[in-house]
């Protein structure tokens, strides 16, 4: 009994450590310009980021930020009856032109630094 207790305390106290190192969205949008910087994002075609690099909290970054534009792009898409698909491929042109040098873009399937 006593071992059974010391495992379930040990799991949860993972468990607990586990949520507290998750980031929030605010914290990703502070995080992105330097994941960019460092090459671990880029900009895709299709409006959402990708990893370059796995590394550090790149994909926690990504899949926040994603999340959010899916949201927005999902509301731009039914206020101008546009379709979604329309939308984010328009989103990710702009991302992408907006890239300054030096940051990564994916095109044709590869990513390539701007």
């Amino acid at each position: 009994m006593a071992i059974y207790k010391k495992v379930t305390v040990a799991l949860f106290s993972i468990v607990l450590s586990f949520s507290s190192v998750a980031l929030t969205l605010d914290q990703a949008m502070d995080s992105l310009s330097q994941a960019k910087a460092k090459g671990l994002v880029g900009e895709q075609a299709d409006g959402y980021l990708g990893i370059v690099k796995s590394e550090g909290n790149a994909g926690e970054i990504a899949q926040l930020i994603n999340q959010a534009r899916k949201q927005q792009y999902q509301k731009v898409s039914s206020e101008t009856n546009v379709p979604l698909s329309e939308v984010e491929k328009r989103a990710g042109s702009k991302a992408q032109e907006k890239t300054p040098a030096g940051q990564y873009i994916k095109q044709q399937g590869q990513w390539q630094k701007k």
